[in-house]
């Protein structure tokens, strides 16, 4: 990458500087291996990878880019003003789900907003080894949070110098060795320990910089890449090797650079230049690749597979086609004295054994069990994703209650089939009842094995394989799953580890989803209790509100409205807690409680908030709710409004001309002990129509949150114009407001509206 991204009117380099030397001190700060800040771009809402260091860029490519409304939690520590921290890919997959998709490998991360005075320039972020938890990690809060404060306060300096433009980046990022490597220097084959050694190996060897570039290429490997040394060094892979840039390729070095494990994979290569044609079974057509991750890049060894593999093996061990008994973390000539091949080590991109793909991620059943909130849900996850996979066609699935085993769900068996094996009890021998009580999977390549194990046992008309897993979650019995073939089949010894460890993760889905009814109906009471029965009626104001609850797992969360009249006034408020389930209905209702009771006390609009801010602080650390308040005289139509990190109100005048009022705002409630909420003074009309909504009104995957709130505004219009004048009563127009939202089934968060409107005196 060249400094072409960095913004014209800057001095070439003065950017960058700030930016590799403060990514290079959070990186030391918190002991990683990888490190990036990203800036605010000149399109509203986006943020683009200024610097990436210790990361080939071409390789996150996907990544460059990012809106600040996403799921990410690069996203949410530049929109939400706070630190992110996450441990390991299991704390990843819980709270970011699309992020653990893409990049599903064992690492941790660090996200710190990058912020000057009140302006929020982007976010420094920092890749480091998976931890049990984030206080077992090395991390050095104070170093961290100085090193984001300085390149704000130097990013701000920038803009207020004498005509200094906006501080942001629209190119590409910058890629910067880490912090240490210096200028990743390239050798030459000769230069490093070690390397003449592995120029005498049988099998390719060559290593690639933190940044992709060849460094080292012995003969062997510069043969089967089909490029001269001279040609390959310096040289970034990609560019060098273009056939290797293929999607599933770089996925096995994204692992590697980012877990630190070894991977292994099969390559197909093409041709070697010269070679007659239909003879590339003389280097392979495939190669079988390994690669070793380490602190200054990744070794690769590469053996053809074909005729040259076994004559590789062979030179390789003289004494006997032996496995190779180096351990998956060494280096892969380690001291140079017994040279091996590695034609044999399992290769995770190679071709599946009786049509199953062994190595199926764990990660795509987890994030797909994450969505699913209902036993039903749940067998529906494991019929679509797990049984395809091994090919299986036939599902039960048995919960256990008062010690008995209960049918949940079936699907492929002939009807009526599993009726006699519904609420067994544990001391009846059937496979489905010991492979609970004992803990051991059982597995049957065919239905003449079954028998002879149970002798008597029912059995159907298909002949194929069984296998019957414990579903155990935490040590707790759960119920038992089985999968069945239409044909006989074998297990491999990887295949049986495999969908055991899938069990697991099917169990902890299935502990949760029974948990789920008890939850969701105490959450349901909780809130029904806490919204508003009704509002104030007064003579001068109406109010109408409308909630609707997500769809998607938890159906209640932490959204509300609500009226208070204080005084010769009324206080209208609407808020949004973070999260669903019983825990943001609580916070909800005690936040509803707090912001009446100071509404009450007739505090102002800015005492409500920062009062309420420094009570959910106390209440609860690490909570976050969004909130709209305003004061409004009935008489006078004059009202005085502060804002928390909430959607902007829209405003319909009595001519039907409607805007989105630019109310300025602090940061969300829960953040920051002494925000300040500024206040801002308004009028509204009688016959105005004051609009405060929650982001589930407005979002939309994919979309800008802005698109949506144009969408409403535009809808708020119509419900009233010139030619119809009032339009519809207020209730009629919050329905008009909520209905497409109510016609759609798959909800991802609930929704609040509260409408206002002064009406006209006589």
């Amino acid at each position: 990458m060249t400094e072409s991204a960095e913004s014209q009117h800057w001095a070439p380099g003065r950017l960058t500087a700030l930016l590799t030397g403060a990514v290079a001190e959070a990186m030391r700060a918190v002991g990683g291996h990888v490190g990036g800040v990203y800036l605010r771009s000149s399109t509203p809402g986006l943020l683009r990878l200024a610097v990436l260091a210790g990361l080939p860029g071409p390789l996150f490519r996907p990544w460059w880019r990012m809106h600040v409304d996403r799921p990410f939690p690069v996203a949410d520590a530049h929109r939400l003003g706070v630190e992110i921290q996450l441990a390991d890919l299991t704390e990843t997959m819980r709270r970011y789900p699309q992020l653990a998709a893409g990049l599903p490998f064992r690492f941790g991360s660090v996200y710190v907003p990058v912020v000057g005075a009140s302006t929020a320039y982007g976010v420094l972020s920092v890749l480091r080894p998976a931890t049990a938890d984030t206080s077992s990690a090395p991390l050095d809060r104070d170093r961290l949070t100085e090193a984001a404060q300085a390149l704000g306060a130097a990013l701000l300096d920038l803009e207020l110098e004498a005509d200094g433009p906006e501080v942001v980046w629209d190119g590409e990022p910058l890629c910067v060795p880490p912090p240490g490597d210096g200028a990743a220097p390239v050798h030459t084959g000769r230069g490093a320990a070690g390397d003449g050694a592995a120029d005498l190996l049988p099998e390719g060897v060559f290593t690639l910089d933190r940044l992709g570039r060849f460094s080292y290429v012995n003969p062997r490997a510069a043969l089967l890449l089909g490029r001269p040394s001279a040609e390959l060094l310096g040289q970034f892979l990609w560019h060098a090797v273009p056939w290797l840039e293929q999607p599933a390729y770089e996925d096995q070095l994204r692992g590697a650079l980012l877990s630190r494990d070894p991977v292994h994979f099969q390559a197909r290569r093409p041709q070697p230049p010269g070679e007659e044609p239909g003879s590339g079974e003389r280097y392979g057509d495939r190669l079988s690749l390994s690669v070793y991750p380490g602190p200054d890049g990744l070794t690769f060894t590469a053996v053809p597979v074909g005729r040259e593999a076994e004559a590789t093996r062979a030179a390789s061990h003289p004494g006997g086609a032996g496995r190779d008994e180096r351990e998956d973390g060494d280096p892969p000539f380690g001291p140079l004295t017994a040279p091996t091949a590695l034609a044999d080590v399992p290769a995770t991109a190679a071709a599946p054994t009786n049509g199953t793909d062994a190595l199926y991620p764990p990660v795509i059943l987890a994030l797909a069990l994450s969505e699913a909130v209902t036993a039903r849900q749940v067998s529906a996850v494991v019929m679509q994703e797990l049984l395809p996979a091994f090919g299986g066609r036939r599902l039960a699935i048995y919960l256990l209650q008062d010690r008995h085993l209960y049918l949940a769900w079936e699907s492929g068996f002939p009807k009526g089939f599993l009726d006699p094996f519904d609420g067994v009890a544990l001391d009846v021998r059937l496979p489905g009842v010991e492979t609970l009580t004992s803990g051991r999977p059982l597995f049957f390549e065919s239905m003449q094995q079954l028998a002879a194990a149970y002798p008597g046992i029912a059995l159907d008309a298909e002949q194929g394989a069984r296998a019957f897993l414990p579903l155990i979650a935490s040590g707790r019995p759960v119920g038992s799953c089985i999968l069945g073939f239409d044909r006989p089949r074998g297990f491999s010894p990887q295949e049986r580890t495999v969908l055991t460890a899938l069990a697991g993760l099917v169990a902890q889905a299935l502990e949760r989803a029974q948990r789920y009814d008890t939850e969701a109906a105490l959450a349901r009471g909780l809130q029904a209790a806490l919204l508003p029965h009704r509002l104030p009626v007064h003579p001068r104001v109406e109010t109408v509100g409308r909630y609707l609850p997500g769809t998607q797992g938890m159906d209640v969360g932490g959204d509300w409205y609500d009226v208070v009249e204080a005084g010769d006034g009324l206080a209208l408020v609407i808020g949004d807690v973070q999260g669903h389930g019983v825990q943001a209905a609580a916070t909800m209702g005690q936040l509803r409680s707090a912001v009446r009771a100071f509404a009450l006390g007739g505090h102002p609009p800015e005492e409500v908030m920062s009062g309420t801010n420094r009570l959910l602080i106390d209440l609860d650390p690490g909570q976050f709710a969004s909130c709209c308040y305003i004061r409004l005289d009935p008489l006078t139509g004059a009202a005085r409004a502060a804002r928390a990190g909430h959607p902007q109100p829209l405003l319909r005048r009595p001519d039907g001309r409607t805007e989105v009022l630019d109310l300025p705002g602090g940061v969300v409630l829960g953040v920051a002990p002494d925000a300040v909420y500024p206040v801002v003074d308004l009028h509204l009309e009688p016959g105005a129509v004051l609009a405060l909504y929650t982001d589930g009104l407005v979002e939309r995957p994919g979309t800008d949150i802005d698109e949506g709130i144009e969408r409403l505004r535009a809808a708020l219009a119509r419900a009233a114009t010139p030619t119809r004048r009032t339009g519809p009563s207020l209730g009629g127009t919050a329905d008009l407001l909520i209905e497409e939202a109510r016609r759609t089934t798959d909800r991802p968060d609930d929704i609040a509206l509260l409408l206002t409107t002064r009406r006209a005196t006589r």
